[in-house]
């Protein structure tokens, strides 16, 4: 499908700041002629310009491109406690998701039949039910600990491709993006390896119900049902009231060392132990943990364990090819491997990789390298 730029907005947007044409162009480094030719529909910027027109003109991927509903991506951030989604933060995300459409035809074949929660709620006890459904078909009981490998599995079973990203642990805005291509029908699920052990599993789960919700991704109350789903099947009903009746006949110094066991048993952090023991008490009409919010969040922060990537690729940096080895082998992804074969076919350069994945251009043109081989 062809894209043009919505060229009576950018109009607007410089007679606001007083700018001609040629003032546009200097500030994007191109042709004046360059920028003639994208409002007049004859040319489309490519994927860098158009992020820096964005930001320079401060708009957003729908004001700036012409392009059916059904054809645009629809992104969802999994954002880091307290930052803010701008605009800018969608632009990019938005670029990254029709970059990734040159990307499709050199994937494998992805799975037709998929799973998608019907009538998807917050309710705590329709949650539970639900991640029951979830876990039944991985076929697991109720009070079983959920691997790394039951979560990739349903994002393979279920046309995901899971893309390990190293974005550091505090430069970039997310912890996860979720790019779904809808006429596509496929999904792209970016994965932050530079966080903590601990989340990980949790924002993974937290994807992995933007996967079997895509009406709700990229919605406010898509990141609510996604955070919450992810509590109920990670640590559903049945652990939580075993929890939480253990840990009302004991002392405070009981309670933490308690929640502090369920956590190291079921890989998840204290404070989401600590959340769904709540939400159970709260669902039954209980009494409260003795813990706070705060005094969990200040004990949590204090026994932060090594990233992701730490524990895969001592020493940091990874090397590409050990980085690349992970992606097939330990996450079980084909999106290296397609990416190797997009390479060998198009010629693709390092900037596509650049983009496509939001990373330094040094490290896109080592991955180049090793995927060139």
């Amino acid at each position: 499908m062809q894209k043009v730029i919505h060229s009576e907005n950018i109009k607007q947007a410089l007679q606001r700041r007083g700018w001609k044409q040629k003032d546009l162009a200097t500030a994007l480094g191109v042709t004046a002629q360059s920028v003639t030719n994208w409002l007049r529909g004859s040319d489309f910027p490519r994927p860098d310009k158009l992020l820096k027109l964005a930001t320079t003109l401060q708009m957003g991927f729908a004001d700036l491109v012409k392009l059916e509903a059904a054809g645009q991506p629809v992104v969802a951030f999994r954002k880091k406690a307290g930052t803010k989604t701008t605009d800018g933060h969608i632009s990019k995300a938005m670029v990254m998701g029709e970059l990734l459409k040159a990307l499709v035809p050199f994937l494998p074949e992805l799975p037709v039949l998929r799973l998608q929660l019907q009538q998807p709620s917050t309710d705590y006890e329709q949650l539970q039910t639900l991640a029951s459904q979830v876990r039944h078909r991985l076929g697991l009981g109720e009070q079983a600990a959920i691997s790394y490998k039951d979560l990739l599995s349903e994002f393979d079973n279920n046309g995901a491709v899971v893309a390990p990203v190293l974005w550091g642990q505090k430069q970039n805005h997310k912890n996860a993006l979720h790019i779904l291509l809808p006429q596509e029908r496929v999904t792209f699920i970016f994965l932050n390896l530079d966080t903590h052990q601990e989340d990980f599993k949790f924002w993974m789960a937290h994807e992995l119900a933007h996967v079997y919700t895509p009406e709700l991704a990229g919605k406010n109350e898509g990141e609510d049902f996604a955070d919450a789903f992810a509590g109920a099947l990670l640590f559903p009903k049945a652990v939580a009231q075993k929890t939480y009746e253990e840990a009302s006949t004991g002392n405070k110094t009981a309670e933490k060392k308690l929640l502090e066991a369920q956590a190291q048993a079921y890989g998840i952090s204290l404070y989401s132990v600590f959340s769904e023991v709540n939400r159970y008490a709260k669902s039954q009409g209980l009494t409260l943990l003795k813990h706070t919010d705060a005094q969990i969040h200040a004990i949590r922060s204090m026994q932060r364990g090594g990233t992701v990537s730490e524990s895969l690729f001592a020493p940091i940096p990874a090397e590409p090819s050990a980085y690349v080895a992970a992606v097939k082998n330990v996450f079980r992804s084909s999106f290296f491997e397609s990416l190797q074969r997009m390479i060998k076919s198009k010629q693709t350069g390092p900037g596509y990789i650049q983009q496509v994945m939001d990373i330094p251009m040094q490290d896109a043109i080592a991955l180049h390298g090793e995927l060139s081989r």
